[in-house]
């Protein structure tokens, strides 16, 4: 490799670095709300199944969107929201609610966030009412009507 293809290639290294980084965080508020969302829901019956942090580990994995994200982050992230859950139910709705509404002004983004919150929900087998119940909170916090979700 020659001089300057050394230095093409280091070029394009920055730049997709560079890219990755703006997508990153440009999609921050999605990834958090996700993550809340997900909490929010899984929490809803009383435990987080393993089946359910898996699922949206999956759909984060795979989202051009937010597979930049580090899956070390997401856990924390994740294990950072449903703490406040454990330590008092209302609080961590609260916040998870709080983290949420940032998605109020992208109705695409929080209509996608709540169908990766329904995935979430059944993925333990059992859509149940509890899980159905904080979907629709969800809804009426971002203004969108949950019959779209059949709920």
């Amino acid at each position: 490799m020659g001089f300057f293809d050394s230095i093409k290639q280091m070029s394009k290294d920055v730049s997709n670095k560079l890219s990755s980084e703006v997508t990153k965080f440009k999609n921050k508020d999605f990834l958090n709300a996700v993550i809340a969302g997900c909490a929010l829901v899984a929490t809803s019956d009383g435990s987080i199944s393993p089946d359910e942090k898996r699922k949206m580990l999956a759909f984060i994995s795979n989202s051009d969107e937010l597979k930049v994200f580090d899956s070390g982050d997401v856990i924390e992230s994740f294990n950072k929201i449903s703490s406040k859950f454990d330590f008092d139910y209302d609080i961590g709705k609260a916040e998870a609610l709080k983290i949420i509404a940032k998605l109020k002004s992208n109705s695409d983004a929080a209509r996608l966030m709540i169908r990766v919150c329904c995935v979430i929900g059944a993925a333990d087998g059992n859509f149940d009412h509890n899980e159905k119940k904080a979907i629709v909170t969800i809804c009426r916090e971002l203004g969108i009507n949950e019959a779209e979700f059949d709920l």
